[in-house]
């Protein structure tokens, strides 16, 4: 330990050192002239210690992730120019060019889901199909980079009043679900809780009581202080019931970027590339992250043609605190 250490410390104060050291910045130069401590050096080795630990520890980075929620889009061949056949590698393409650490899909079929995880390398996935909990019918897949993530868990529920069997829920025109996952940083040991769903287009009351739903279950789940994500197309505007009543229990992301919102306004574009995209319906919440960027993400085919008829959300956000 050096003599300015211990010169800096008599200078300004510990409690006046300890915020230097938790801002990440240097004393003045000032503070390295002083006369002679005398008997009170030998005081003060205890607390030189702890704040050398301080100091360490504040400064070990915070783990970066990515999360991205991607209304992928069923495979319709009434789609045409649009339809999956046509687009999926461009899909895998810019997948596989922004990589998120989590992807989270909606309406992806069986085939689509399997050909994903065939082509986007590093991923394995969680999920089951909303029509018989197996293989039929659209999927809430998750993805996750298996690199560096190990599954610890996993649910699918529906999103009614019987949430563990297959159901349509309220006033919804058709099953919807919403897949659950947790998952352990294989680097830093952190858990994280990843959910992923898809609100019905139908009925009103029905996305509200699918975002009372799913409070409740983070609650039942024990997670109030966990670091968690809720992502997917939720079928409703800003403002509206169902966004607000999750941002009650959770943080919308882009209220809490650091960075302001980058790309359009909206998600959906409905295949039209003609239309601008005002209308936001898909959205990531979190719970316990540090948000460093939230974007829409404007990527085009050939032609100016969409990737799907929604835009992927991208979210990277850091995880904060000393490692567990």
């Amino acid at each position: 330990m050096s003599s300015d250490t211990v010169l800096t410390i008599f200078r300004i104060g510990p409690l006046q050192l300890m915020h230097l050291v938790w801002l990440k910045k240097k004393p003045p130069l000032q503070t390295f002239y002083q006369p002679k401590l005398g008997k009170n050096m030998n005081s003060f080795i205890p607390f030189l210690m702890s704040i050398m630990l301080i100091s360490i520890f504040s400064d070990v980075p915070g783990q970066t992730i990515s999360f991205m929620t991607f209304n992928i889009r069923y495979d319709n061949p009434g789609d045409k120019e649009n339809a999956w056949g046509v687009r999926k590698d461009d899909v895998v393409g810019m997948l596989m060019r922004y990589h998120p650490d989590f992807l989270g899909i909606q309406e992806g079929k069986y085939h689509q889901v399997e050909y994903l995880l065939e082509h986007l390398s590093g991923y394995k996935y969680i999920g089951v199909g909303r029509d018989n909990g197996a293989q039929e019918g659209e999927y809430c897949a998750i993805y996750y980079d298996s690199t560096k993530f190990e599954l610890l868990a996993q649910e699918t529920f529906w999103l009614s009043d019987t949430p563990d069997k297959v159901s349509v829920g309220w006033d919804a025109a058709m099953e919807r679900i919403c897949t659950y996952g947790k998952f352990k940083d294989s680097q830093y040991g952190d858990t994280l809780h990843i959910f992923n769903t898809h609100f019905d287009h139908m009925g009103s009351t029905a996305r509200s009581k699918s975002a009372e739903l799913i409070l409740q279950k983070i609650e039942a789940y024990g997670l109030k202080h966990a670091h968690l994500i809720l992502m997917g197309d939720f079928n409703s505007p800003p403002g509206s019931v169902p966004v607000e009543r999750l941002k009650g229990g959770l943080n919308y992301g882009l209220d809490i970027s650091r960075k302001e919102l980058q790309g359009p306004a909206g998600t959906y574009n409905a295949f039209d590339i003609n239309k601008e995209m005002k209308e936001s319906i898909d959205y990531i919440f979190t719970k316990r992250f540090e948000v460093l960027s939230y974007q829409h993400i404007d990527e085009r085919r050939v032609g100016g043609l969409y990737m799907s008829d929604h835009l992927p959300v991208l979210i990277e956000v850091k995880v904060n605190g000393l490692r567990k």
